[in-house]
């Protein structure tokens, strides 16, 4: 497959994809013990492209070759695993690196002081049935808001999953960490 329909695959490129598969690989290793058991880079490349196209497990799980019950439990374990990596990959920018940031922001649009770009898309879900309204979003389907912070470079710098969509993106901000790290 050529590099340009890998990264439309799964939004990363061959090395940073490799690179994922050997971090993640004995955090994934244990499921393979099993006799159905689906080598690492599989895992990872589904979930990649799960995550990266919007799919319906079901597809996913087709075209990786593996039933819908199968590659739940595959990115059940997908995920818990790039959690516990999760810090070396989401860094916000220590105060030293702020001028460097403020450069890469400037030289994109020519707009001073910003040391990133901010947004709360909706990530749809499954919603616990105790408090399945909260998570009902205008358009009635269930999502939750989520608060990223991307650098320049589309690096994720931040990220907060701690509140349903019901609640307004100002609110989210205004209790994450983000007013502290700035000061």
């Amino acid at each position: 497959m050529e590099e340009r329909h890998v990264i439309a695959t799964y939004r990363l490129d061959r090395a940073t994809i490799q690179e994922l598969c050997d971090q993640l690989e004995p955090d994934l290793m244990s499921a393979i013990r099993h006799p159905t058991g689906i080598p690492p880079p599989v895992q990872v490349l589904s979930v990649l492209h799960f995550l990266a196209s919007g799919s319906l497990q079901t597809t996913v799980a087709i075209a990786s070759g593996m039933s819908q019950p199968m590659f739940c439990n595959v990115l059940s374990r997908v995920l818990s695993a790039l959690l516990k990596h999760m810090r070396s990959y989401i860094v916000f920018p220590q105060v030293e690196d702020l001028p460097t940031v403020k450069g890469d922001f400037y030289a994109l649009g020519h707009t001073p002081k910003i040391i990133g770009a901010i947004d709360g898309p909706h990530v749809a879900l499954v919603p616990p049935r105790r408090s399945e309204q909260v998570y009902r979003n205008r358009k009635n389907y269930h999502s939750m808001n989520v608060q990223m912070v991307c650098l320049a470079d589309q690096y994720i710098s931040h990220v907060n999953t701690k509140f349903p969509v019901s609640v307004h993106d100002a609110y989210i901000l205004r209790n994450s960490s983000i007013p502290y790290v700035m000061g």
